[in-house]
């Protein structure tokens, strides 16, 4: 087989890979569409990172209201928080690895007062290894990787509000 040949039989193993998930029904998960126009925001801090990202990913859907009166449903946040704890460390008490989480404590009710949904608790954590001599680049990398958990978390709140029959 020659070079140029190679790539292309890459190409159409790739493209008949693709013809076959299609065929079974396999589907990217995409965005779905929520059962309500108007959603309020409550209980989270006054400059909270995932508010302002879940804000803004739910304000493509619908109108997020500043106040709960107007909105349909009202998310309460009861607990946003994020951890940074020890995992180990070496003989001179040195800190070598961290673990870090991200915790939403939430729940759904209607602006009368009725709960739609009970609280949810959804935590994501990541390990991350740690250096005093690489501090600045560590905590570049640590606040990486709280977008990046920030970002699964509002992905799982879009999925479960989805899911919410008013």
């Amino acid at each position: 087989m020659s070079w140029p040949e190679a790539p292309r039989r890459g190409l159409l193993a790739a493209a008949g890979a693709g013809l076959l998930l299609a065929g079974c029904g396999f589907q990217l998960r995409g965005s779905q569409p929520l059962a309500f126009r108007s959603i309020a925001l409550t209980g989270f801090a006054p400059r909270s990172p995932l508010a302002e990202e879940l804000r803004a990913a739910l304000a493509r859907q619908v109108t997020v209201e500043a106040d709960p009166a107007r909105a349909e449903l009202v998310l309460q946040a009861l607990a946003d928080a994020r951890e940074r704890s020890v995992v180990a460390t070496t003989a001179a008490a040195q800190v070598r690895e961290l673990q870090l989480r991200l915790r939403l404590r939430w729940r759904t009710h209607t602006p009368a007062g009725r709960e739609v949904s009970p609280p949810v608790d959804l935590v994501q954590a990541r390990d991350m290894s740690y250096s005093e001599t690489l501090a600045l680049a560590k905590q570049h990398e640590e606040a990486d990787l709280y977008r990046e958990m920030q970002s699964d978390v509002v992905a799982q709140v879009l999925r479960r509000l989805a899911v919410i029959r008013l």
